[in-house]
């Protein structure tokens, strides 16, 4: 099907250093501007950032900082790019929580205001958890071909868990499992401890401030401080544990926090 479009659409997927719309920077854009009369243009382009790359990021997109020495950064890029965007609106994939914050701090750092409130914002992640529901009843229809009745009644929302959960095992034993980078996770088989580590490989505590680091290291997932170990940040702030426990942290954080901090003290 064509697009009924009344203006330009311009389809786009960023590469970065990483993940900190903040402090990290492009490394390749690539751009599909798609016309009301359904010509197409494709403008693609590395970027210096101007920053090293780090090890994780380039080992997810293959970009090393060799290939991006040459290229032109992103204040030298703007204005060529921010002319070809004029007056389209903006798509891709995820773009709404990323890729766009990331341009529009890349726009406003070469000193151009980027400005996105015109333009329509067309997310297709959006769309696709909007329409194909990712709650119970629909993994109940899903995997085990039935409709939930009596939905949020604890005891069918319970035994319904209960089938899904046999549904997939059955159906994914003997599959690689990935992280949504690609990154593989393990085989998936019917065995309760290798499951646990699939979907928990990298969990420290519940809400998720800590993870584990390639190492087997617990890092901080938040903050100034991530990406750092734990035991490196009580070396170089140790007031930073104390502001830790006043703060609207959940207990169970504290209780890794402390955790870490009494293992790294015993282990002096």
């Amino acid at each position: 099907m064509n697009l009924k479009l009344k203006t330009p659409i311009a389809f786009f997927d960023l590469e970065s250093t990483g993940t900190n719309i903040a402090t990290d920077r492009i490394v390749e854009i690539s751009i599909l501007k798609v016309h009301p009369n359904g010509r197409e243009e494709m403008k693609t382009s590395l970027i210096n950032p101007t920053i090293p790359i780090p090890k994780e990021s380039s080992a997810i997109h293959g970009i090393y900082d060799e290939d991006v020495k040459d290229a032109p950064t992103f204040k030298s890029f703007s204005k060529d790019l921010h002319q070809f965007l004029i007056g389209a609106d903006l798509a891709g994939f995820n773009v709404l929580k990323f890729d766009i914050p990331l341009l529009v701090e890349e726009f406003l750092r070469a000193g151009i205001d980027f400005d996105i409130e015109k333009r329509n914002i067309l997310d297709s992640q959006k769309i696709f958890h909007m329409m194909e529901k990712r709650n119970l009843s629909a993994a109940y229809k899903f995997y085990c071909g039935k409709n939930l009745e009596n939905a949020h009644s604890a005891e069918a929302d319970t035994i319904a868990s209960y089938e899904v959960f046999k549904a997939q095992i059955e159906k994914y034993e003997g599959e690689e499992a990935e992280d949504l980078l690609g990154n593989k996770l393990g085989i998936f088989e019917n065995d309760m401890k290798k499951i646990h580590g699939i979907l928990n490989e990298k969990m420290v505590d519940l809400a998720g401030r800590f993870i584990f680091n390639e190492s087997g290291e617990e890092c901080f997932n938040f903050g100034k401080h991530k990406g750092k170990t734990i035991e490196a940040v009580l070396k170089e702030e140790p007031s930073y544990y104390d502001w830790m426990m006043k703060g609207d942290f959940p207990l169970d954080t504290k209780r890794k926090f402390t955790q870490v901090k009494l293992r790294a003290f015993n282990q002096r």
